[in-house]
């Protein structure tokens, strides 16, 4: 497969949710957001691209990247293309001028595969959070510290149980471990998402919140909100408004979980 059919296929892919949408599809867009939750290390781009070749995939990873974990590739499996960035080397004239912009990275297509294309050493598995949040609520905490974002708590808001004030983050006293973790995650993607002055309504800033919690719950086994709903009520954009929203919901949830996961 080229990187332009490649494209072709994300193309068609965005098209499809985007008429989800128009239709008021929520159970479309939370299977996109719990999938977002499954390959929460890959861009939206190729998200939508490993949804396209194998909807039923649960771990993907390179044929390299498997070996190291002890599993191999079976004879004759197909791979998932997805598409990854290869940096240009500049040329000479660039490498002589000192305040050139660094070259613009080419794009490739890769292979990845699901796990059940592959035979091997059993693999570890996630703990899963089974309804609360565990040990992923205080490393949530520690991520948030690390942003040099202040957190406290009040015994009373005036009807929200967080509020996200640019530089820190105000939750209720009382939460259940499950709600604060969920809380803590909506206010923290308003801290890295919003904030900017990029024109987006209350509603629009909410959704895309609680969308990042979606998905930051779903990866750690928690039971999601209603993200996907609420996005189908606000949704009035075209395709590119929709790539751009969920590439960012996506960037911030990847985020996040790296912190939560200790990955880099």
């Amino acid at each position: 497969m080229k990187a332009d059919e490649a494209r072709k296929i994300i193309d068609a892919q965005l098209q499809q949710l985007v008429e989800a949408l128009v239709q008021g599809q929520a159970e479309t867009l939370k299977r996109y957001l719990a999938v977002l939750a499954k390959f929460h290390r890959y861009s939206f781009r190729n998200v939508l691209l490993i949804m396209a070749q194998r909807p039923d995939a649960t771990h993907v990873a390179g044929f390299h990247a498997w070996k190291q974990l002890g599993r191999f590739v079976k004879k004759g499996e197909k791979g998932i293309a997805i598409i990854a960035p290869v940096a240009r080397r500049p040329s000479t004239e660039e490498e002589s001028e000192p305040e050139t912009q660094p070259p613009p990275a080419a794009f490739k297509v890769s292979y990845v595969f699901d796990v059940v294309q592959t035979e091997g050493e059993p693999l570890a598995q996630l703990a899963e959070a089974q309804g609360e949040p565990g040990l992923y609520l205080p490393r949530l905490k520690e991520l948030v510290a690390e942003h040099q974002i202040a957190l406290s708590y009040a015994a009373t808001l005036g009807g929200p149980d967080g509020v996200s004030r640019g530089g820190s983050i105000l939750l209720r006293e009382g939460l259940s471990a499950a709600e604060e973790f969920s809380v803590l995650v909506h206010e923290f993607g308003h801290e890295l998402l919003h904030h900017h002055g990029n024109g987006q309504s209350k509603t629009e800033r909410e959704t895309e919140a609680e969308a990042v919690a979606c998905v930051v719950s779903e990866a750690i086994g928690l039971k999601a909100g209603d993200a996907a709903r609420d996005y189908i009520q606000y949704y009035r954009g075209d395709a590119e408004t929709l790539m751009r929203s969920l590439c960012a919901i996506q960037d911030v949830a990847s985020l996040i979980l790296r912190g939560l996961f200790g990955a880099g």
